[in-house]
Order: C-alpha cells, then structure tokens, then sequence
C-alpha cells in the first residue's frame, strides 16, 4: 500500500500529468453542458393548436384542437402560448380576433365568455336610445363605413306637392357597430366575409323618436341616407345634432303629438277626487 501511495503522489506531483488531467476533465465539462443544453433545446413538448380557423367570439371545443411537438426553445421564445388544452374548452375567442388555421393559442387571444361585451347597448347613457339604419353593400359605400366613424344622416324624400327634398337631417353621428342580417358584427373578423346589414347609433330619446317617425312617413318616399365623411370629422367630432329645422318639422307636422299619459292620468285621477269631495 505504501508504494502505491508512494508511486501515485510521485505520479500526481509531475506536472506533465497534472495539465493532461486538468485538460481532459476541462473537455468531459464541456462535452456534458454542451450535451445538456442540446438535449434541452430539442427536448419536444406537446402543446395544443387551431385545427381550423376560429373567428370572433368562437367557444372553442375538443374538436378545434390539434397537438403538435415543438422544441423546448420555441417555448422559451413565446412565454405568452397557451400549453394545456384544459385551459382553451369552453373559452372564447377574443372580440375582433381571428385564430387562423395550424396557429398556436395565445393567452391574449382567448378569453372567458363573461369578459366578453355582449351588446353595444352596454355603454348608452341614460337618455339614449339605440336606433337601427337598414343599408347594403351600396349604401355603406362598399362596407367602407366603419364602428367609430362619424358620419352624417341625409333625409331624403317628397313633400306635398311630389317635390323631392334631399339634406342633411342628423350631423356628426358615432357609428357604434355594423351588423349582418344575422346580428353579427361585419368587422369583429377576418375569418368571414359579412355583408353589412344594419348600422347602429346611440341617439338621444327626442332624436330616436324624429328618426322613426320619419322611416315610418308613407307617401313620401322617405329614405334616410349614411354619409360617411373624412377623417378628420372623425378625429374631430362635432354634437350630434339635427341639421335641419325645415325637414324636422316638415316630419313632425305629419305624425300626431301623442299627450304624457301619466300627466293625463294624474290629471283625471285628481279630477275624480274633486269630484267625489263636490258630491260629499
């Protein structure tokens, strides 16, 4: 034993020997982190994506997910992708977000139903009523009339004597939202092609009330007309107002002043009393 140690001190103390050790040890670290780190970096995961293209507002379903193996670098890389499939049933794809096909799931593009808006009608203050324009695909200038725009509401029509009246009636008007003829929203997706069937505007009561009476004129080919202006008169919008004095009551000389019916009521009931206290 003594002449092992002897022989492996002796051997140890060669600095020859000492380098060759220090080097090959230096080359097995290198090798083992370089291995670890390759080993690391194609490591596969198996994450969850689109099968299909999924527009606004989808309730994803076992049936729109796919799996699919990706290095473990594409992970590092995208910290916001969504990994569990048990975190997309029954989640929603957000409001004017489209997912396209064989995309991955961000957490940014996919929400829970009840954080979604359900209607525009949730932001109309008191005193407002959401009022409903028909329109095409000419009418909206070749879907060229956005949520957001300003535009201006044109009158047009005939008065009495079969003249034709055409003039701005209602200027600077937000346009809320543009709907098909099945209630969606035109432009909440790119996974679609909607053709516009509805605008919406939030309009103050008295306004709503001018703007139906004048859709529901028989006899004078009354058509309200959207006209989209630039952006500037978007950027810098004016109060939404009647423009015109002249069409407004021309619409309001033909429909009946209905009387306040809880002043009538009140009215005759203190009528009543009066009545009933003369005869006592």
């Amino acid at each position: 034993m003594g002449n092992i140690g002897a022989n492996l001190k002796k051997f140890l103390s060669n600095k020859n020997t000492v380098t060759i050790i220090c080097v090959v040890i230096g080359i097995l670290v290198l090798y083992l982190g370089y291995t670890w780190r390759v080993n690391n970096a194609i490591n596969p995961t198996t994450i969850p994506y689109a099968k299909t293209t999924l527009a606004s507002r989808h309730v994803i379903t076992d049936d729109d997910i796919g799996f699919m193996e990706v290095s473990s670098t594409v992970l590092s890389k995208s910290s916001n992708m969504i990994r569990n499939a048990n975190q997309l049933i029954g989640k929603e794809v957000m409001y004017g977000t489209t997912i396209p096909q064989n995309s991955f799931f961000y957490t940014e593009t996919v929400v829970s139903p009840e954080t979604q808006p359900d209607s525009v009608t949730a932001d109309i203050p008191n005193g407002y009523t959401l009022f409903s324009l028909p329109v095409d695909l000419h009418t909206t200038y070749g879907n060229s009339i956005f949520p957001g725009n300003y535009i201006d509401l044109w009158f047009k029509g005939t008065n009495d004597y079969n003249r034709l009246m055409y003039t701005n009636l209602i200027s600077s008007i937000k346009v809320l939202d543009v709907r098909d003829s099945q209630g969606k929203s035109v432009f909440e997706t790119s996974g679609e092609a909607r053709t516009p069937s509805d605008l919406l505007f939030a309009v103050p009561d008295d306004m709503y009330s001018l703007l139906k009476k004048a859709q529901y004129l028989s006899g004078y080919n009354v058509e309200i007309v959207p006209v989209p202006r630039n952006k500037n008169y978007t950027a810098n919008p004016g109060e939404t107002e009647v423009a015109s004095d002249y069409v407004k009551e021309f619409i309001l000389s033909k429909t009946e002043v209905i009387p306040d019916e809880n002043i009538s009521t009140s009215t005759s009931s203190n009528n009543n009393n009066n009545n009933d206290n003369n005869n006592d």
